[in-house]
């Protein structure tokens, strides 16, 4: 049933988090009040690129019950029985299945029609998807992934959604200025250590070890993104963890390092705030700008989100 004003969303699915994890007590030390992961909760983004107007009620004759989710602009929370990327309207590109948290970083980029856009790790083609739908098919985007096994996922899903303004290239995003353009937009949604709602073992394998790695490879991967990108030029960069060395520090440690960015507002009202301080370390500058979404309170993955611009 499609979402209308003052209809009861579906209930949170049920609290997977260990309460004595030393993780857990991580994440409850940064927010200050106990945490919680719900499972995750399964959406689609309707692409406006190929959808016909009747999408809706053709994808809830699957049969599936669809509530509109209220903070973006084409997508929507699903519960079928049935898969939804086994029906003939999935395959032929009417919709993308995509988490919410994760259609957020190319809304806060929001290029315009015509834009030059870099999509630096764009595999499997969630976002390269969606930044296009987004551009009308103008302008161009040029999407990077260094594997082989994922290029060819980008490259399906880019095709079924009726992409026409994307280059895929198999390149390592830490040299996107070897390819000699400045781009207006840039989207780096970063590898990260990942996150408890969509990671069945996450509590397992997680360590600090892995955060400090990770941060490591995000810098260098920040460090390509100002190269390539323009005068003026916008750069979102985002991850699907919840650690600050992974999103804030790492905000700040590029407004230090590069003196020509300037922190931008989101934009956002889902979430909140991103921390000027945590875990004992101050950051030295403003980051409130910032967006990080706790999944018990935001219903959806975790996220953290910055804007940031190139000064002339």
């Amino acid at each position: 049933m499609a979402y209308a004003p003052g209809r009861r969303e579906p209930a949170r699915k049920r609290d997977k988090t260990p309460r004595d994890h030393p993780l857990t007590e991580r994440y409850e030390t940064m927010l200050g009040e106990q945490v919680r992961f719900p499972q995750k909760r399964e959406c689609l983004r309707i692409n406006t690129l190929l959808a016909p107007q009747d999408i809706v009620k053709r994808i809830e004759a699957v049969p599936a019950k669809l509530t509109r989710v209220p903070f973006l602009p084409d997508a929507y929370w699903y519960e079928s029985e049935r898969s939804l990327g086994a029906t003939a309207e999935y395959l032929m590109g009417y919709y993308y299945l995509q988490e919410a948290a994760s259609q957020l970083p190319a809304l806060v980029l929001s290029p315009p029609k015509g834009a030059t856009v870099l999509d630096m790790a764009a595999a499997p083609g969630s976002k390269t998807t969606q930044l296009a739908s987004m551009l009308a098919n103008t302008g161009v985007i040029v999407a990077l992934e260094l594997k082989d096994n994922r290029m060819t996922s980008l490259a399906e899903n880019l095709e079924r959604s009726g992409v026409t303004n994307t280059i895929v290239y198999r390149k390592d995003a830490r040299f996107a200025k070897d390819l000699g353009v400045r781009f207006t937009h840039i989207l780096l949604d970063a590898p990260c250590s990942g996150n408890p709602v969509i990671e069945s073992e996450f509590f397992d394998r997680k360590s600090v070890d892995g955060i400090r790695e990770m941060q490591a490879l995000q810098r260098e991967l920040i460090r390509s993104a100002v190269q390539a990108l323009a005068p003026e030029g916008i750069l979102v960069y985002s991850t699907c963890s919840l650690e600050p060395e992974e999103n804030e520090a790492n905000v700040a440690w590029a407004l230090q390092q590069y003196p020509e960015l300037e922190l931008l507002d989101t934009g956002l009202t889902i979430g909140e705030s991103g921390y000027t301080s945590a875990l004992g370390q101050s950051y030295g500058v403003d980051l409130r700008r910032t967006r990080r979404l706790w999944p018990h309170k935001t219903g959806t993955q975790a996220f953290f989100v910055a804007k940031l611009r190139k000064r002339a």
